[in-house]
């Protein structure tokens, strides 16, 4: 059996009383692709910062992202940009595209305890995709990007600085996660850690290094359907 075969069961997440959700291909399925818009978006505010064509800004927009946990850090470091300008500029994107989903929305609802979103977005950009999916009513707070001081996840400090803020016990928390590198420090901090996979193991718009594969330690569930992994855990 492997572990996008091992089904979860309500006493595998019993203690659990705070629930850490990743926006970008977490809330929503990687077929989805929202995040396709803010990387043109990104790509072209490198091209139009450096001077650049496109395919240079780009290469050097995902040595950022590789480098430095996301593309803003990167310009941050290395061309000391306004990081507001940069997030609006990103997020300014078409959200028509993110489908309702009241089905995720009631299994939320239905967890016990606390519910967070912990994005290297910006609150705007999460808010904007949660209410689409319309689900934005159940979560209890927002921890972004700038809540973070602009240092993205994996960093150990911007867990510390979400832990802090909101009081969470760790051994009895659960982060759920699309990038395996995200799941890391939760897992060392004694969280459960979720990740959520494309279908079929599809990963048709990651880079290669955002993939995983089932024998990661950092993991210990991995899920193709947030909603229906969600059901088993409130039936």
């Amino acid at each position: 059996m492997t572990k996008l075969d091992r089904l979860p069961t309500k006493a595998d997440f019993a203690d659990v009383t705070d629930w850490v959700f990743d926006l970008d291909n977490t809330l929503y399925p990687h077929h989805v692709n929202l995040f396709s818009q803010i990387d043109r978006n990104m790509t072209a505010f490198v091209a139009s910062l450096l001077q650049m064509d496109p395919v240079e800004a780009k290469a050097l927009q995902k040595q950022y992202y590789r480098d430095h946990g996301t593309t803003l850090q990167g310009l941050m470091i290395h061309h000391g940009i306004n990081p507001n300008d940069f997030l609006e500029k990103a997020h300014a994107i078409d959200y028509s595209v993110v489908p309702a989903n009241p089905a995720l929305g009631e299994m939320i609802k239905a967890l016990p305890g606390r519910k967070f979103i912990f994005t290297n977005g910006s609150v705007p950009h999460a808010e904007m995709t949660a209410r689409a999916l319309g689900i934005l009513d159940h979560f209890d707070d927002i921890f972004d990007i700038v809540a973070a001081d602009y240092v993205p996840k994996p960093a150990g400090d911007t867990y510390d600085k979400f832990m802090s803020l909101h009081r969470v016990d760790t051994k009895h928390a659960a982060m759920f996660e699309d990038l395996p590198r995200n799941l890391v420090v939760p897992k060392a901090l004694g969280m459960k850690t979720v990740l959520l996979v494309p279908q079929n193991f599809e990963y048709e718009f990651a880079e290669a290094w955002e993939k995983t594969d089932e024998d990661n330690n950092d993991v210990d569930f991995i899920t193709e359907d947030l909603t229906g992994f969600l059901s088993r855990l409130v039936a």
